[in-house]
């Protein structure tokens, strides 16, 4: 249809260029105008008309909220399973003895040591300490 009303207002500016009279050139163009605006208008709502979802592919709320803990189950499940492989190996280590201090620290548990034993403060105490 938008096509069609196109058509029809091209034929009327063409008259509209071949009258004489003024007023007929005056009303030839303000319906041409005024068809072109309407087919326009036409084909813009048949395209926006095509790209629109169908109401029929809509989800339910229940169905949504359904497949939303189904989702987070599953993310829970994957989160779980790569928490239990990569971690309790390694905890599994330290659990054994519970007393034993992290390499790191030392004997005080005042933080890390840089100089192969002592303080962090580097007051010179600990194992290999010293210096004169």
């Amino acid at each position: 249809m938008p096509w069609l009303l196109l058509f029809i207002a091209v034929a009327l500016f063409m008259v509209a260029l071949n009258a004489t009279s003024m007023a007929i050139v005056i009303l030839c163009v303000l319906a041409s105008l005024g068809l072109s605006v309407f087919a326009i208008m036409g084909l813009l709502a048949q395209r926006v008309g095509n790209s629109a979802r169908s109401e029929t592919m809509l989800i339910d709320p229940m169905e949504l909220r359904r497949l939303r803990e189904l989702a987070e189950a599953k993310r829970a499940q994957t989160a779980g399973s790569s928490d239990a492989t990569l971690f309790v190996p390694v905890m599994g280590a330290f659990a054994a003895d519970s007393t034993s201090k992290p390499i790191w620290t030392d004997s005080s548990g005042a933080g890390p040591s840089f100089d192969g034993g002592g303080s962090a403060a580097g007051d010179g105490g600990g194992s290999s300490g010293g210096g004169d």
